[in-house]
């Protein structure tokens, strides 16, 4: 049975093999899985290293920093307000985006047979 590969970003979002698309890629909150339950497929060889905080913090100081400018010439807040505003939406997109993220980044690696740049 000649089967396609999944998606790379619906697996990568929903955490899952991307070779298989479904066994489980994490083991807790980040830690990637030495392999998949189902299928076997190594995944030792992922390595998506920074990529994801540099996503996270990118889309996260956007969406941040667009709200503290709408909420200031808006409303004009006291500062406190913008404290807790910002903390919140900082940490909770952070948390809600780091690990689809790191799972597409694994997907895509996997998906393009990346590896390590060797010099020759």
């Amino acid at each position: 049975m000649n089967r396609t590969a999944p998606s790379p970003i619906s697996t990568g979002l929903r955490g899952r093999c991307p070779a298989c698309g479904e066994g489980h890629l994490f083991r807790g909150f980040l830690s990637v899985r030495p392999a998949c339950e189902v299928c076997g497929q190594d995944f030792s060889r992922f390595d998506s290293a920074d990529g994801p905080a540099f996503f996270v913090m990118s889309i996260t100081g956007f969406v941040v920093a667009g709200t503290a400018l709408w909420l200031e010439i808006t409303y004009e807040p006291p500062v406190w307000v913008h404290a807790l505003v910002a903390g919140t939406l900082a940490v909770g997109l952070s948390l809600l985006l780091v690990r689809p993220l790191k799972g597409v980044l694994a997907a895509v690696q996997f998906a393009n047979k990346a590896e390590q740049g060797r010099f020759r």
